[in-house]
């Protein structure tokens, strides 16, 4: 039987309380809300791309409708999909579209826009932004995934969980790669996601480990005032 266990698992809250990562609700309103998770791991830059792009090895089952992990896959080219094969139960072959890429940065960032499992029936718009920073010890990881829009449920009751639920899959990539590194006393003051939306308003929340990728990111963009 399909399943997608993004409110109420167990494995999750476990799973997260053994990470040594940073999580949080950074901000929250009426209609949405943000999460941001920041990790650490000993792979550099390249192999942590390479890894992301095999959503496989790495995105739990436990957020499947499918109930294997083996179903995923992700064309990382902007407008590519990060999807889902639903095997053939007799009635033919099915699929899922989780999310597609809006900007793909090798070895740098990934942003998807996707209303992951029960918000995907939602009148929401949902971005998950995923950015890798080189350091000293590897790569410094975060996650920020952006929801709003109307949905049927209370922020205060989903936002928590769909915090628990990203910072299992970046727990996931970290593990795949070896697995998450404690920060060092540098690198957990800059990884630590901060409360500040109104100074940073292109990306709500960004920290001084990563803050440099947005401020490339801007400079290389289309000028629309053209």
């Amino acid at each position: 039987m399909a399943f997608y266990r993004y409110f109420a698992s167990a494995a999750v809250v476990g799973a997260l309380a053994l990470a040594p990562a940073h999580a949080k609700v950074i901000d929250q309103g009426e209609i949405g809300f943000t999460v941001a998770h920041t990790a650490q791991v000993a792979a550099p830059p390249a192999d942590v791309w390479k890894m992301l792009r095999m959503p496989q090895s790495w995105w739990s089952k436990e957020h499947s409708w499918s109930g294997d992990a083996a179903n995923f896959w992700l064309d990382s080219q902007a407008g590519g999909c990060f999807c889902e094969k639903l095997p053939d139960a007799g009635s033919g072959v099915g699929s899922v579209q989780h999310a597609r890429v809006l900007f793909s940065k090798p070895n740098e960032l990934l942003r998807l826009s996707g209303a992951f499992g029960p918000l995907q029936g939602e009148a929401l718009d949902a971005t998950l932004t995923i950015q890798i920073k080189e350091t000293p010890t590897g790569s410094a990881l975060r996650f920020d995934y952006v929801v709003g829009g109307y949905m049927r449920f209370k922020v205060a009751d989903i936002a928590p969980a769909v915090d628990k639920v990203i910072g299992e899959q970046l727990l996931g990539l970290a593990n795949a790669l070896g697995g998450a590194l404690p920060p060092t006393r540098g690198e957990k003051a800059a990884e630590t996601p901060k409360e500040e939306t109104p100074a940073t308003k292109d990306e709500p929340g960004l920290d001084a480990a990563v803050a440099d990728l947005v401020e490339e990111e801007a400079k290389t963009a289309p000028d629309e005032s053209r």
